[in-house]
């Protein structure tokens, strides 16, 4: 069991270094913070709780088969800001200059879905170099993403 466990937190380890120290500390030697330092300044200390933090992309395309990153290059998650709940997403830069995928925009859809459930906010940080062609569905992921916009929209309007 202690070798499963250690295994688990091996993957976390490698997970949480994203694109890896080399494309950490370029991100530092332009004064800019990672996904995590971002979400972490942004949260109560200890309040977050990451999700799908091993989720990779689906492409076969353009030798993207070889690179499968953990988190596809956004990190998802819960926490507090001054003890009030609220769903976060900030997009990786190091990890494939932050692009979008198809699976990357699923990671930020089910962080919305979560908060309208719960009546909480969401808080997006975006920092992305482009996006990622994936076969014509990442049009539609992105249409995902607008359309939980508009229904957030929609509920809060409902509700205030």
């Amino acid at each position: 069991m202690k070798d499963i466990l250690q295994q688990l937190e091996d993957r976390r380890a490698e997970a949480r270094l994203g694109g890896g120290e080399k494309r950490i500390d370029a991100q530092h030697s332009k004064g800019k913070l990672t996904a995590r330092e971002r979400i972490e300044l942004l949260l109560d200390e200890g309040s977050f709780e990451e999700y799908d933090m091993f989720i990779t992309h689906r492409c076969t395309d353009f030798g993207m088969a070889d690179s499968k990153p953990s988190g596809d290059g956004v990190i998802t998650g819960w926490g507090t800001v001054n003890g009030r709940l609220v769903y976060v997403f900030s997009q990786d830069f190091t990890v494939l200059g932050g692009s979008v995928s198809e699976t990357h925009a699923q990671k930020i859809c089910k962080i919305m879905d979560m908060a309208m459930e719960n009546g909480a906010p969401v808080i997006g940080m975006k920092r992305t170099r482009a996006v990622r062609a994936s076969r014509g569905r990442l049009l539609a992921a992105y249409g995902e993403i607008f359309q939980r916009n508009i229904e957030a929209r929609a509920l809060f309007h409902r509700s205030a």
